[in-house]
């Protein structure tokens, strides 16, 4: 985002109305969820990312969402076909580095520092696209989910 350019927040009702505090909320995490994504700059679903095993994966999508259990939860999900069930070269044994390395190296600088602290990164790897939330018995997908400190990601397992 340009330095010239700044968020404003909506005024705040100066009487309290009541359910307008969760409405608020809501707004305030929709806003704040496109500011971290725009803070990543734009998402280019075909650039090839090196990973440690040697696969190459491409960025499928990042998403933020309602808090999770811990807090803010953002989602980057990424295209790795080699790990493939039928066909694929990349155990999970493997692909389990990559998973750290995409946390450490690819989603945490692409935190945005304005709004709501980030407590949960989960990091996705998927042989095909899969829609967020939708069951593909077909498709392969591994993922961890860690915890940002100290310029680090800490797993946590589910």
């Amino acid at each position: 985002m340009p330095e010239s350019q700044t968020i404003r927040r909506p005024p705040r009702p100066a009487t309290p109305v009541p359910g307008a505090g969760l409405a608020a909320c809501r707004r305030f995490r929709r806003a704040h969820a496109l500011v971290l994504v725009l803070a990543a700059g734009p998402l280019v679903a075909q650039e090839l990312i090196d990973v440690p095993s040697g696969q190459s994966v491409t960025l499928f999508d990042a998403i933020t969402g309602e808090p999770g259990p811990e807090g803010l939860t953002v989602r980057f999900r990424f295209l790795a076909p080699q790990i493939a069930r039928a066909g694929g070269t990349m155990p999970y044994e493997l692909a389990a580095g990559d998973i750290e390395y995409l946390c450490d190296n690819y989603a945490l600088p692409r935190l945005s520092n304005i709004g709501p602290e980030v407590s949960q990164i989960v990091i996705t790897l998927m042989d095909r696209p899969v829609p967020f939330g939708q069951p593909d018995p077909e498709a392969t997908q591994f993922f961890e989910a860690f915890r940002p400190e100290d310029g680090r990601c800490l797993w946590e397992g589910f």
